[in-house]
């Protein structure tokens, strides 16, 4: 079994906190735009015995086979979980226990503060919407950019 600090340490270095802002479905004209929460671990095709390790220890998401098209990246791995009721329960839990070192904490700081407004329904709300887009203008900075549109998928319930 994986300790809490090792955890930790990965993700550290391996770790993502996204938040995908999703616009609304114009088949229906009253839809508003939806707020998900992803918590991602990626690595090499090697480590998908540790990402099955670090996912028994959490007890929630999925690990999937990552395609790739770009030539200079490998096979890989993702583990994800991107449930708001495990992101609630447990994700935000360990990590307010086990303290990220690196500048991802800033990041996962970010990503609790949008997962709360979350819970309390106001990212439904235009001023809980504009919060969001304002707190997840200040993460991940140094990242590829990322498509704001994407279907559902992974393990969201």
């Amino acid at each position: 079994m994986l300790s809490a600090d090792y955890i930790a340490g990965l993700v550290d270095g391996e770790g993502c906190f996204y938040v995908n802002i999703r616009p609304p479905d114009k088949r229906w004209p009253q839809a508003k735009p939806s707020v998900e929460t992803h918590f991602y671990l990626k690595m090499k095709k090697e480590e998908w015995v540790l990402l099955q390790m670090v996912k028994k220890f959490f007890g929630c998401g999925a690990v999937y086979y990552q395609k790739e098209k770009r030539s200079n990246h490998t096979a890989c791995y993702r583990y994800e979980i991107n449930s708001q009721r495990d992101i609630q329960g447990v994700l935000i839990p360990f990590f307010d226990r086990h303290p990220l070192k690196s500048s991802k904490r800033k990041d996962y700081s970010i990503f609790r503060k949008i997962a709360l407004i979350i819970e309390s329904k106001k990212h439904k709300t235009p001023s809980g919407l504009k919060q969001i887009l304002q707190l997840k203008s200040q993460m991940n900075f140094g990242a590829r950019r990322v498509r704001e549109i994407r279907s559902l998928g992974g393990n969201a319930k």
